[in-house]
């Protein structure tokens, strides 16, 4: 079986997102430096047209890794850009 004829297609996210996903996090915690991840109430990135990334599947990744351990409850906030841009444009962190 190849790739798009599983039964999970539309289930489960690409590995390229959740990879991105997790990088993000890391980023975000070397980002915060000492302060708890549990901190962080907002992660901004941005995210160029040609990244070649899927935006909606790096949501639902972000959003499943920003809601559990260490992070608590932060909100991922995607913007989209032209040209290839990928990157974590600010870290909000509850004082």
């Amino acid at each position: 079986m190849h790739s798009g004829d599983g039964l999970l297609d539309g289930l489960c996210p690409p590995m390229h997102e959740m990879s991105v996903a997790m990088e993000i996090c890391q980023i975000t915690e070397r980002a915060i430096g000492a302060r708890s991840p549990s901190a962080v109430t907002e992660v901004v990135i941005d995210v160029g047209d040609d990244a070649g990334v899927e935006i909606q599947s790096l949501e639902f990744c972000l959003e499943a890794l920003f809601h559990s351990p260490p992070f608590s409850a932060a909100r991922a906030v995607v913007r989209r850009e032209g040209g290839d841009v990928l990157r974590v444009a600010s870290v909000e962190v509850e004082e």
